[in-house]
């Protein structure tokens, strides 16, 4: 490879990884009822596996959606997760179908109600605190 060859690679590969970070940290504004969450994407399988591993911190209004080809039966658990966290597993319709309050460091299987194909993580008590319960419609989801 030319040396213009190279440096054309490597400005590509700096462009891309740019591009690459700048949409991972993107955010998604979710509403339900009148309150507002911008959240971040796990689309990908490799997303959904990492989810919030290793976070110490999240914002009152901040979260991870979670989002899935197919609805189904989708569990979460807690390894190597040290916040407290509440998840909504959430309908192909955008509708809550149950809640779950999730403790750090565990493996407890929390699993939905129902099929689902998104599932929403917040602060622990974020959706107790702002009366958001299931059955409530979720807004701004991606298709």
């Amino acid at each position: 490879m030319t040396r213009a060859g190279r440096f054309g690679a490597l400005a590509l590969a700096v462009l891309w990884g740019t591009a690459s970070a700048a949409a991972s940290d993107a955010r998604l504004p979710l509403r339900i009822g009148p309150h507002a969450f911008q959240v971040e994407l796990a689309a990908t399988p490799q997303q959904r596996q990492r989810g919030l591993m290793g976070r110490t911190h999240l914002a009152a209004d901040g979260g991870m959606l979670f989002v899935f080809e197919q609805p189904g039966r989708h569990c979460f658990w807690m390894h190597d997760t040290p916040l407290p966290l509440s998840i909504a597993f959430i309908d192909s319709a955008g509708r809550i179908a149950s809640l779950a309050d999730m403790q750090p460091r565990t493996e407890t299987p929390h699993c939905p109600s129902a099929d689902v194909r998104y599932a929403l993580e917040v602060r622990q008590g974020e959706f107790q605190r702002r009366g958001i319960t299931a059955r409530m419609q979720v807004g701004g989801l991606p298709q």
